[in-house]
């Protein structure tokens, strides 16, 4: 047992000291429990980011979703759940509200709503960069004609989890969907010069640590600029009702290696790692993340964008979010960062 930790300890100094590691060095890493993984993705988050914190106003305008991904609650067969769709005075509301909160960047985040065209988002980003703020999309798959047009209207970052990098797991859980033109969508990003974010669920169905190891690879491959590790969360509308709950720490895991490996990224304390953990944002920010996205939707929303059960805040006014989470993030000694958040900040 001695002997184990002991090369663990030296994988994470490797990982410290060099920003790489093998693929079988980080099954290892993913396949043992200790502290020291955290303590050093924390140091590395500080050397590297500092003490800030990046706050980014979230707001759900979509919960409308053409595609029946098998693990999320905003899948077209799902249908127990209220779908709504923002227009645009609701949704500059919500941006003017966070930015009289302070917020310098706000994340417009839908389903695939086939509604919301190439014309309406261009639109939607003219006018909400008249606030003087960042902006992140986080929209789905696009062609590569529409991602440049948002970027020309002013888009700054666009966010894509690939979900898991397992081919054959991808192709299981997303039917009528491309892992290879995923794949392409974020190359796109990339090429065109987007502030790039991608990122996996964590404690998947029939994922191993072999496939999460993977996902950490292409992280790192891609030269993702913003990394975000969501633990799966069973959704009882969903063909994986009945899965293992239990997936923050292989979350946590792979949040802090990808922290080791990619040390200048911005990397969130997920919602969900709170919504099955307590606390569980503030412990990801102890290990190796710097940002949180605060829900800015309106409370009567909320509830209907439910990717997974049992979501924190959803009752919650988007004043006493901000409120909660800053003085959260104050208790741990960080601070509220006043820049925008790119990755270079």
């Amino acid at each position: 047992m001695r002997k184990q930790q002991e090369e663990l300890f030296n994988l994470i100094n490797k990982a410290e000291e060099k920003h790489n590691l093998l693929k079988d060095e980080i099954v290892e890493l993913l396949n043992f429990s200790d502290e020291q993984l955290f303590f050093v993705a924390d140091k590395i988050r500080k050397i590297y980011k500092g003490n800030k914190v990046h706050l980014r106003a979230l707001i759900e305008f979509t919960n409308i979703c053409k595609n029946n991904c098998f693990y999320c609650g905003l899948r077209c067969d799902n249908k127990k759940l209220e779908r709504y769709r923002l227009n645009f005075e609701e949704i500059l509301k919500c941006t003017k509200r966070a930015v009289n909160a302070g917020y310098k960047t706000i994340v417009l985040q839908g389903g695939e709503d086939v509604f919301f065209d190439a014309d309406k988002i261009c639109r939607l980003i003219k006018e909400i960069k008249t606030f003087d703020v960042a902006l992140t999309l986080s929209i789905g798959e696009r062609t590569y004609d529409e991602y440049k047009a948002f970027k020309k209207a002013g888009a700054d970052r666009y966010l894509m989890r690939i979900e898991t990098t397992d081919r054959k797991l991808y192709k299981s859980l997303h039917p009528n969907m491309s892992f290879e033109n995923r794949l392409q969508c974020l190359y796109n990003l990339k090429e065109l010069g987007y502030e790039t974010g991608t990122g996996c669920l964590a404690g998947l169905p029939n994922q191993t640590t072999d496939s999460l190891a993977e996902d950490i690879i292409f992280f790192k491959n891609l030269n993702a600029d913003m990394v975000g590790i969501g633990p799966f969360i069973p959704h009882p509308e969903t063909p994986l009702k009945n899965a293992e709950k239990d997936n923050f720490d292989i979350s946590l895991k792979v949040m802090a290696i990808t922290r080791l490996l990619l040390p200048d990224i911005n990397i969130p304390a997920t919602t969900a790692m709170e919504s099955i953990r307590e606390n569980g944002r503030i412990i990801a920010l102890q290990s190796g993340a710097n940002v949180v996205m605060p829900n800015m939707t309106d409370v009567k929303y909320r509830k209907q964008y439910e990717l997974y059960p049992n979501k924190i805040c959803i009752n919650d006014s988007p004043d006493k979010c901000i409120n909660c989470i800053k003085s959260k993030i104050l208790s741990i000694g960080r601070e509220i960062s006043e820049s925008k958040g790119y990755r270079n900040d």
